[in-house]
C-alpha cells in the first residue's frame, strides 16, 4: 500500500505550489489515473513518488511519502537519454535481476507484454526502436524486479492501436496497484477506476486537487452536473442577496433621513431612530456573515482556447500532394513499398498502422517535398518537437518574427488565452511540459497562417480535458491535414480518410 500524507510540491524557479497538502491510498486492484492540464505538475508527482532526487533540481516538498518497503515500477514519459544508444542486450544487462531469471520467467514475461522471447538478446540499439517497442521493453525491465506497484508516466504515447488495446487488457488484469498520467481518453475511460484530478485554478495560482473512486465517464458527468448546480446555486443566492440590499439601503436612507429631521424638541422620537439604526447595523451585520456562507460560484480550470485565424482554407478540388515512392527504408531496412497518396482540398487523411512500419519516416518525406512550396502555407510538427524547436529560446522568442515591441504583446496575449502564466512564458522551452510544447506549435500555425498541417501525433500531449478542444479546432479547420495518429477519438471526430501503412504501401480502411 502507498500512501501519501499531506504533500506540498513547490517549484523552485518561481516559487510556483504546484500540488498542496495532498493525500491518497493507493490499495490493491486500483488503477489511478492523475489528470489535468499540461504543466500541472503530474509528471513531477510521479517522479516524485518513486525517486525525490528526480525532480531535486527543479521542485520541493514537504509532507509524507509512505512505501513501507513497497517495491515501485516506474515508467518515464520519454526513454531516457543515457539509455538511446545502448543495445538492447546492454539495456537489459544493466537491470540488476535480469541475470537472476531463469529463461522460463523470461519467457513469461515476453508472452505476457508480446515480444519476442529472443529480443533480451539483440544489438539494435534501443534508441531505434519504434515507440511501442520501447515501451513494451521497458515494461519487460520493469517487472523483472516483481515490484509491488507500478507507476506509468503515459504508457499510451506513440504505440499502435494494437499495442493500446494490450495496454488495456494488461492494465485491467493486473494484479499490482497501478498509478498513471495518460492523455488518452479511450484508455482512461476502459481502465481507470479512481480518478485524482489536479487543478491550477485563479490564473494558476491556486492548486485544488480531487480523488474520485469512479470511472472516468461518471466523474466527468457528476463533475458537469455538480458544477452547473453550484453555479445555479450561487447565482440564486446572490439574485436574493441583492435584493435583500437593496431593501436594507431603503431601511437605511429612511432611517438616516429621519434622523436629520427629526426636531430637538422630539427627543422620544430620537430614541426610537437610535434603536431603528442599533437595528439597522445588526441587519448589515447579519448581511456581511451571510455573505461569507454564501456558495461560491465554481471556479474551473477551463480547457485551452486556440482558433485558427481567417483565410487558411484550401479550395475543393485543389491538388495538395500527389506523392508516391517506391521503397521507404530506415538504413538497410526495407519497411515498405509502392507507397501513393493523393490529397485534394481541405481533406484531413490519418496514416496508421503498427509500431515500426515507418509512419513518422514517410511523413517527414512528405513534410520535405512540401515545406519549400509558395502555392500552400505548409507547417509540420514533428513527434520529437526538438527538430523544430530550439530548447534553449522562450516561447515568446519562439513564435516571434519582428521581435518588436507590439508583436511581443500581443504573443503574451495569446499565450496567456493558451493558459500560460507570465512566469512560464519566461521559462526556456526545455523546461515545458510536452502538452505546453505542443501548444506552442499550434499557436505559431495559427499565427503563420498555415492551411496545411502535416502532424505526428498531434493529440499525444494534451489532457483529456484540452484534447476535445484540440479534435474541434482540427475538425473545423478550413484547411488540408495530413497526420500520424493512434489517438481513436481523434480518428473518429476528425479525419475525413484513414489509411494504415503496411509493407504493401498505404490501404485505405
Amino acid at each position: 500500500m502507498l500512501q501519501i500524507k499531506n504533500l506540498t510540491v513547490t517549484h523552485k524557479k518561481d516559487m510556483r505550489t504546484l500540488v498542496e497538502d495532498f493525500s491518497f491510498v493507493l490499495n490493491k486492484g486500483d488503477r489511478a489515473v492523475m489528470i489535468g492540464e499540461e504543466g500541472n505538475g503530474k509528471s513531477t508527482l510521479l517522479k516524485l513518488i518513486y525517486d525525490p532526487a528526480l525532480v531535486d533540481s527543479y521542485a520541493e516538498y514537504t509532507g509524507e511519502i509512505v512505501k513501507n518497503h513497497i517495491k515501485a515500477g516506474y515508467l518515464p514519459q520519454e526513454l531516457e537519454e543515457r539509455n538511446r544508444e545502448k543495445s538492447i542486450w546492454e539495456f537489459f544487462t544493466e537491470e540488476s535481476d535480469f541475470y537472476n531469471m531463469s529463461p522460463k520467467e523470461l519467457s513469461k514475461i515476453s508472452r505476457e507484454l508480446g515480444i519476442p522471447a529472443d529480443i533480451y538478446y539483440s544489438q539494435q540499439k534501443m534508441g531505434e526502436l519504434s515507440g511501442g517497442e520501447k515501451i513494451k521493453l521497458q515494461m519487460a525491465g520493469i517487472l523483472m524486479g516483481n515490484p509491488h506497484i507500478l507507476l506509468l508516466d503515459e504508457p499510451s504515447n506513440d504505440i499502435d492501436i494494437r499495442t493500446l488495446e494490450w495496454m488495456e487488457q494488461f492494465m485491467n488484469s493486473s494484479h499490482i496497484p497501478i498509478l498513471y498520467i495518460s492523455h488518452d481518453e479511450t484508455l482512461i475511460e476502459r481502465t481507470a477506476n479512481v480518478i485524482i484530478h489536479l487543478e491550477q485554478i485563479n490564473r494558476k495560482t491556486k492548486p485544488r486537487y480531487t480523488v474520485a473512486k469512479m470511472d472516468y465517464k461518471t466523474y466527468m458527468e457528476n463533475r458537469a452536473r455538480g458544477l452547473t448546480n453550484q453555479e445555479r446555486i450561487a447565482r440564486k443566492e446572490r439574485e436574493e442577496a441583492e435584493k435583500q440590499e437593496e431593501r436594507f439601503r431603503r431601511i437605511q436612507q429612511k432611517v438616516e433621513s429621519d434622523q436629520r429631521n427629526i426636531s430637538r424638541q422630539n427627543p422620544h422620537g430620537g430614541k426610537l431612530l437610535k434603536k431603528k439604526m442599533h437595528a439597522v447595523k445588526a441587519m448589515e451585520r447579519r448581511y456581511q456573515r451571510e455573505a461569507e456562507d454564501r456558495t461560491e460560484i465554481p471556479e474551473t480550470e477551463d480547457a485551452i482556447f486556440i482558433r485558427f485565424q481567417k483565410g487558411t482554407s484550401i479550395p475543393n478540388g485543389k491538388t495538395v500532394l500527389e506523392y508516391s515512392l517506391d521503397r521507404l527504408a530506415v538504413g538497410d531496412r526495407l519497411l515498405s513499398t509502392q507507397i501513393h497518396l493523393t490529397v485534394k482540398g481541405p481533406e484531413k487523411i490519418c496514416i496508421t498502422g503498427a509500431n515500426g512500419t515507418g509512419k513518422t519516416t514517410l511523413l517527414k518525406k512528405i513534410a520535405a517535398t512540401m515545406e519549400g512550396r509558395t502555392d500552400i502555407r505548409a507547417a509540420y510538427m514533428p513527434q520529437n518537437y526538438e527538430e523544430k524547436m530550439d530548447g534553449s529560446r522562450t516561447p515568446p522568442e519562439f513564435l516571434e518574427k519582428t521581435g518588436d515591441k507590439e508583436e511581443i504583446s500581443r504573443i503574451r496575449t495569446y499565450l496567456g488565452s493558451m493558459k500560460y502564466t507570465a512566469d512560464e512564458m519566461d521559462h526556456c522551452i526545455s523546461q515545458l511540459s510536452g502538452g505546453q510544447k505542443a501548444k506552442l506549435f499550434f499557436l505559431k500555425m495559427s499565427l503563420d497562417g498555415s492551411n496545411v498541417l502535416l502532424l505526428d501525433e498531434p493529440t499525444r500531449n494534451f489532457s483529456p480535458l484540452s484534447g476535445p478542444v484540440i479534435r474541434k479546432l482540427l475538425a473545423d479547420f478550413e484547411g488540408a491535414v495530413i497526420s500520424i495518429s493512434h489517438d481513436r477519438k481523434y480518428m473518429e471526430e476528425v479525419c475525413d480518410t484513414i489509411y494504415e501503412l503496411t509493407d504493401r504501401g498505404l490501404e485505405k480502411k
